[in-house]
């Protein structure tokens, strides 16, 4: 059964590419969207966390389908893009939500940043900012060529906030960023106003890219790291999945007609506290 919603925030009938929606944030966003009566291609590395998506989003009436792509690899997104057209003769919607961190472009009391291997941090880079700008421009191209269109990237509080051990993961959503703004202003004045690119920065949320920093795999609870994020997050908790969609919903439905190049702190309010 689709959700009654207010007529501004209505995502009713767009077509929705999400990337990375086979984990555990996009997964819930394409789960969400598709509720609320949107139509979902579900695009993820790993096909068939991608159709698991799929499947859940089907057994509870709603349209999506799964494609498998890698988003660091142009050919793989432009072939992603084939199996879009083949069933839509549009793309509303592009959720860069793609990305994530490795444990080996991870300094620790065992390996330093100066040890950290080139391939592991060119990788870390790759998914995170390329993984984000080859689907702005395969997909956008189709919103330029349309004139409509809207484009949300997850980019993180690591983007204005940077922490400790992450390096190459802060310096990737640094350009997420940095690349939003830039492509908000260049689309509005190239290719029209219609066209709206923002960015929504999550804080602290338990998925399995970062839960070896956050959790004592021995003891299940938090591990030094994790305790010191929830002193200084003001709602004392780590991030939901449920908590990003409400912002989600609200970027891209006409709610938000007048908003373009901004990123949207979701955090709990960690970067507003200042420790003192």
């Amino acid at each position: 059964m689709k959700r009654q919603a207010y007529s501004n925030f209505s995502i009713e009938n767009l077509n929705i590419v999400i990337t990375g929606a086979g984990g555990v944030l996009c997964g819930a966003m394409a789960r969400e969207l598709a509720s609320l009566g949107a139509r979902i291609a579900v695009i993820d590395i790993r096909g068939d966390k991608a159709q698991e998506t799929v499947s859940q989003i089907a057994a509870s009436g709603g349209d999506a389908y799964a494609i498998t792509c890698d988003v660091t690899e142009p050919g793989s997104v432009k072939n992603a893009l084939k199996f879009v057209r083949e069933r839509w003769d549009r793309v509303d919607v592009l959720i860069n939500g793609a990305g994530g961190n490795h444990p080996s472009a991870t300094s620790n009391q065992d390996v330093s940043f100066f040890n950290l291997e080139y391939k592991a941090v060119q990788k870390v880079l790759d998914l995170n900012f390329l993984g984000t700008f080859l689907p702005c421009q395969v997909f956008g191209k189709l919103m330029a060529d349309n004139g409509k269109g809207i484009i949300v990237n997850i980019a993180s509080m690591n983007s204005v906030r940077p922490l400790t051990r992450i390096p190459a993961y802060s310096a990737g959503k640094a350009a997420v960023a940095n690349f939003t703004k830039w492509l908000a202003v260049h689309m509005a004045q190239e290719y029209g106003p219609d066209i709206r690119v923002n960015a929504i920065a999550p804080g602290f949320f338990l998925t399995e890219q970062v839960r070896y920093l956050l959790i004592d795999p021995k003891t299940g609870g938090y591990t030094e790291r994790g305790e010191r994020i929830i002193v200084h997050t003001p709602m004392k908790r780590m991030g939901l999945p449920a908590d990003l969609l409400g912002t989600l919903v609200w970027l891209i439905s006409p709610a938000s007609a007048f908003v373009t190049g901004i990123m949207v702190p979701v955090d709990g309010g960690f970067s507003a506290y200042a420790g003192v």
